[in-house]
């Protein structure tokens, strides 16, 4: 029977060391600041920015919340972009996603300040990753790494699938991976014989999007599999693994809901954290 890996004992620890990092930034008279931009009314993304909120507090942010009408145009969003990004006393921006069709996705991630970018949406930050500089990495790619790390899974001189090539999963995934030592493939909708390539994986990560596509028999024997997935089916939130038919086999595993997904809003608090560290450095 598989481990199963579940995210809050994890998420709790990462919770501890954050707090740490915020009494030491309290003690010389800094509070990290996160602004969350939403833009409309989606209630999925509502509820997450309100769990950033209400966990910011708790642990010593401040957490402003800037809600633009859902009809606002790209550049209405890229303005206030540009005020937080001036703004010295806020450490940490986030756009929730989805934004509307209107607004352009792709320049409202590259208009946050690459150094303010706490969840790896402007493109720089992928760049610096590939050169080895993990300071603006996606919080859900950091809970991958996270999730393997604290249960123990070594990692140098593995063989790693990665499922899936986005820019905010599966590509920083894939390098967070690689620097630690992993030997990485990546696959994605057009990979031949998906199955074939999965079963390589020792360690075998889920980031498409597509419920149920990791079946038992594209999985080998003892691999470790992290599910990304989060997808809606009837009333049920789950996974990109069929849970079912992959654990007999794998030897840890984690579950949808409960596993890399408690962790990342607290991965994105961190980032805040060491983002105020940084531009206090730099006075």
């Amino acid at each position: 029977m598989a481990q199963i890996l579940k995210g809050k004992p994890v998420a709790d620890q990462i919770q501890a060391e954050v707090e740490q990092k915020v009494s030491a930034l309290a003690a010389k008279g800094l509070v990290p600041h996160l602004a969350v931009l939403l833009v409309g009314s989606d209630p999925a993304s509502e509820v997450y920015m309100n769990r950033k909120k209400k966990t910011g507090e708790k642990l010593g942010f401040q957490v402003s919340t800037h809600i633009l009408p859902g009809e606002s145009t790209t550049e209405e969003v890229l303005s206030l972009l540009s005020r937080l990004n001036s703004d010295p006393g806020v450490h940490g921006i986030l756009v929730e996603q989805p934004l509307p069709a209107q607004v352009d996705k792709e320049k409202v991630g590259s208009s946050i300040s690459p150094d303010k970018d706490v969840d790896g949406a402007n493109p720089v930050n992928l760049g610096r990753l590939v050169g080895g500089d993990e300071s603006h990495v996606p919080a859900t790619a950091q809970a991958v790494i996270e999730m393997l790390e604290r249960s123990g899974v070594s990692l140098k001189g593995k063989q790693a699938v990665v499922v899936g090539r986005s820019t905010i999963v599966g590509k920083p995934a894939a390098l967070l991976l690689l620097n630690r030592h992993a030997t990485v493939t990546i696959c994605h909708s057009r990979t031949a014989d998906l199955g074939a390539v999965a079963r390589c994986g020792e360690i075998l990560v889920a980031a498409v999007g597509k419920a149920g596509l990791i079946t038992g028999d594209m999985v080998g024997e003892g691999a470790v599999v992290i599910d990304v997935g989060t997808n809606v089916v009837g009333d049920k939130l789950v996974g990109d693994v069929d849970f079912d038919s992959v654990e007999p086999k794998a030897s840890a595993i984690t579950p949808v809901p409960g596993g890399v997904g408690p962790l990342t809003n607290i991965l994105v608090l961190r980032n805040v954290a060491d983002s105020c560290q940084r531009m206090a450095a730099r006075g």
